[in-house]
């Protein structure tokens, strides 16, 4: 075992603190990956509030969260192949899945109907508790590492590796590209990344806003037009208009509303997870619409995505921050006040 530091919740909705714990010694297709900086994500602070125990198993304290792992290689198992010393790499929200059942076969280990081990809030196969990458290294099989192109800031690209393929996966697989009218509903931080993507795929973008306050980063981000939720006229007016909506609001809403925008055979896939259930109106449906889900992507599809953000220059916009800071930086997440990432760079960390 090798001694690592990083910051844990010790109990649910506790703030987070310094914490020494340790990864496991390289196996042969280990990496060990010295950590440069990690996003934090918004499901980062429902986990250590634990405040999705409704859909989840019993959450793990102590808790070192992050799965938006960017950094560089610095030492690898007798076996591994595919990385070398000082490689860019980055690791997101697995690290390991059964590999035999027909989703990962395909390509899915999100889905894996065996046991997807998530970075963190999970037990590896061994039963052993994962701790993620608010943390100073990394242990991680190398067949769920991805590689960082050249051309990609590692503190910018952290967030790809879940805002990024959260958006990414759904476009891809309801083939949006041009001609389609795709809307994404939210601009903050899976929104941002919608936009851009979606106008990187040739789509034509709208973003719905509750308000206008945000409409010229919309317009910068990449999106053709820009509506308030708040206005009755926007439902009224784009009745029937989009082929795919993004839904990226976590928040109590109307899906009936949005439902009612798209095109026959639209779809709406919602990528947020509200706290609460949200009813659907049977008739909202009728048009053979479809409400749909999504949620992130396998490595290939990830490492797809990295390499299609390298060739359009995609990034997230990003505030960092230093490690000392996060609880002051979830508490503004919470309250939708940065643009439109937090990454934690985590040289902060020596100072701890």
């Amino acid at each position: 075992m090798s001694q690592a530091k990083g910051f844990a919740a010790p109990t649910a909705k506790a703030p987070l603190a310094p914490y020494s714990f340790e990864r496991r010694e390289l196996r042969d297709h280990d990496v060990l990956i010295d950590i440069h900086y990690c996003g934090i994500c918004h499901s980062d602070i429902h986990q250590v509030r634990n405040e999705w125990s409704d859909y989840q198993a019993e959450a793990i304290f102590p808790m070192v969260p992050g799965h938006e792992i960017t950094g560089l290689v610095s030492a690898v198992g007798a076996k591994v192949t595919k990385y070398k010393g000082g490689d860019k790499v980055g690791v997101g929200c697995f690290v390991d899945s059964c590999r035999t059942c027909a989703e990962c076969k395909r390509g899915l280990e999100q889905y894996c109907s065996v046991h997807t081990v998530w970075t963190y809030n999970a037990r590896d196969t061994e039963g052993v508790p994962t701790q993620g990458g608010y943390s100073d290294k990394i242990v991680v099989d190398e067949n769920y590492v991805l590689s960082i192109p050249a051309n990609l800031p590692l503190d910018a690209s952290a967030p790809l590796l879940c805002a990024g393929i959260t958006l990414y996966s759904p476009l891809k697989h309801w083939h949006a590209g041009p001609g389609s009218k795709v809307a994404v509903v939210g601009l903050g931080g899976l929104g941002h990344m919608g936009v851009k993507l979606a106008h990187a795929m040739g789509c034509e973008v709208t973003v719905l806003s509750q308000s206008l306050k945000k409409q010229a980063d919309g317009k910068r981000l990449g999106a053709d037009h820009f509506f308030a939720t708040s206005d009755p006229d926007t439902f009224e007016n784009l009745k029937g208009r989009f082929d795919l909506i993004l839904n990226t609001v976590s928040a109590q809403m109307d899906w009936n509303q949005f439902l009612n925008l798209l095109k026959v055979d639209g779809s709406m896939v919602v990528v947020a997870l509200p706290e609460k259930q949200i009813p659907i109106a049977s008739f909202s449906l009728l048009r053979r619409r479809s409400l749909a889900g999504s949620a992130i992507g396998g490595i290939r599809e990830i490492q797809e995505m990295l390499n299609f953000c390298a060739e359009h220059n995609i990034t997230s916009d990003i505030e960092l921050t230093p490690i000392q800071k996060v609880n002051e930086a979830f508490d503004r997440v919470v309250k939708s006040d940065v643009r439109y990432r937090f990454v934690i760079d985590m040289v902060s960390l020596k100072k701890s």
